[in-house]
C-alpha cells in the first residue's frame, strides 16, 4: 500500500512516499479501512513543517475517511462496505474533556491517515454522513467537529442567536454553515472582498473587511444595535482577541480555537471581566460529539465547502497551497 512518512525534524521536503506491506487482517474489536481521503488542518501543517515535533517516520494527517474492508471478531457497529470517518481523539469517547495534548491524535502522537489502509479499533471511527463523498466526510474530523462543539456543545447555540466568524478557514466556514443550519444570524470577517462575497452566498447576514475596518469589534456592535454578538469563533488568538472581546455581548461566549496570530500578546482582561463574557478554549471534541454532529448533518442539506483536492503524492503541494492562504474552506487529499 502507498503511504506518506515524515522524516524528523520535519519540513515539506521531508515528506516521502513509499510502499508498505498489506496490514493484514483485523483482530478482535478492530476494522480494516481503505482510506480514500484526508483533509488539511493547521495542526497537520504544524506537524509536517516541524513546528509540532513528532516521531521520525510518522505517517501524518489527523483526518481519514474511507470504506470498511474487513471486521474482526466481536465487531457489531460496522459492516463491510460502510463509509466511515476517523475521530481526532480516539480514546475520548464521551463525557467532558479529559485530554490536553495530542499523544493519541492520529498524525501526531499516533500514525495518521496519509496511507491507503489502516487497522484500528472500532472506536477510532464513526459512520460517515449518508450521501457524503469521502473527501466531504474527511473534513468533519477536525474542522467540522471543532465548529460544532464551539457553537452547539459549549455554546448552547439556539435559533435567533448571533455568531461572529473570523476568516475563511475550515473551522470558520463550518461555523457559518452550522449557525445558519440552526437558525442563527452570522457576521463574518475576511481581508478579501472576493471571499466576503462567498461568505454572503453561504448565508452571512453581514460581512466586514478587517483590513479596511481595523476596529471591527466596534463595527460588529453597530451591526447588532450596540448589543454585540452571542458567540465568537475566535481563531486568531492574541492578535484578534481584543477585537473579539469588543464584539461580544455582555455575558456572551468566545470560543478560543486557534492562535493564528501567535501564542502571546496583550489581552484586555479588565474589559473581558466587565463584559462578564465566557472565554473558553477547546480542542475538537469527543466521539459522541461527532456522532451527534453527523446526526444533525443528516437532517439537513449542508455540505462542506471543498476548495481543491490533491493526490496523495502531492501532499507537499497541498500544504504549500494552504500556506498561500488562497483557499476558501477545505483542502483535501484523495487517493
Amino acid at each position: 500500500m502507498k503511504r506518506i512518512t515524515l522524516s524528523s525534524p520535519g519540513g515539506l521536503d521531508q515528506l516521502h512516499m513509499d510502499e508498505a506491506p498489506h496490514p493484514g487482517e483485523p483482530g478482535p474489536g478492530q476494522v480494516r479501512v481503505r482510506i480514500h481521503a484526508s483533509s488539511l488542518n493547521f495542526h497537520d501543517y504544524g506537524v509536517v513543517t516541524g513546528a509540532i515535533p513528532t516521531e521520525d517516520n510518522r505517517i501524518p494527517m489527523a483526518d481519514g475517511a474511507g470504506v470498511v474492508e474487513a471486521i474482526g471478531d466481536g465487531v457489531t457497529e460496522f459492516r463491510v462496505g460502510d463509509s466511515v470517518v476517523s475521530t481526532f481523539f480516539p480514546e475520548w469517547l464521551d463525557g467532558p474533556a479529559r485530554i490536553d495534548n495530542f499523544s493519541t491524535t492520529p498524525g501526531d502522537g499516533q500514525d495518521g491517515y496519509a496511507c491507503e489502509q489502516v487497522i484500528r479499533p472500532t472506536s477510532w471511527f464513526t459512520l460517515a454522513p449518508k450521501g457524503y463523498s469521502h473527501a466531504e466526510a474527511a473534513t468533519l474530523t477536525t474542522a467540522g467537529l471543532t465548529a460544532w462543539r464551539a457553537l452547539v456543545v459549549d455554546g448552547n447555540l439556539k435559533a435567533g442567536d448571533t455568531v461572529l466568524t473570523l476568516g475563511t478557514g475550515g473551522v470558520s466556514v463550518f461555523a457559518l454553515q452550522f449557525a445558519r443550519m440552526m437558525g442563527a444570524q452570522v457576521i463574518s470577517t475576511s481581508s478579501s472582498d472576493k471571499k466576503l462575497e462567498r461568505l454572503k452566498e453561504l448565508g452571512a447576514s453581514h460581512t466586514i473587511n478587517y483590513q479596511s475596518t481595523p476596529a471591527w469589534g466596534e463595527k460588529v456592535r453597530e451591526l447588532t444595535d450596540g448589543k454585540g454578538v452571542d458567540h465568537v469563533i475566535e481563531v486568531g488568538g492574541p492578535g484578534t482577541l481584543p477585537q473579539s472581546i469588543d464584539a461580544v455581548r455582555i455575558g456572551g461566549h468566545i470560543a478560543l480555537i486557534g492562535v493564528l496570530t501567535g501564542r502571546a500578546g496583550d489581552i484586555p482582561t479588565a474589559k473581558l471581566m466587565a463584559k462578564q463574557a465566557r472565554l473558553q478554549g477547546l480542542i475538537v471534541g469527543s466521539r459522541t460529539h461527532q456522532q451527534e454532529m453527523i446526526r444533525a448533518i443528516e437532517t439537513s442539506d449542508m455540505r462542506p465547502v471543498l476548495d481543491r483536492s490533491f493526490a496523495l503524492e502531492q501532499i507537499a503541494d497541498a500544504f504549500r497551497y494552504e500556506e498561500s492562504g488562497e483557499h476558501f474552506g477545505k483542502i483535501c487529499l484523495e487517493y
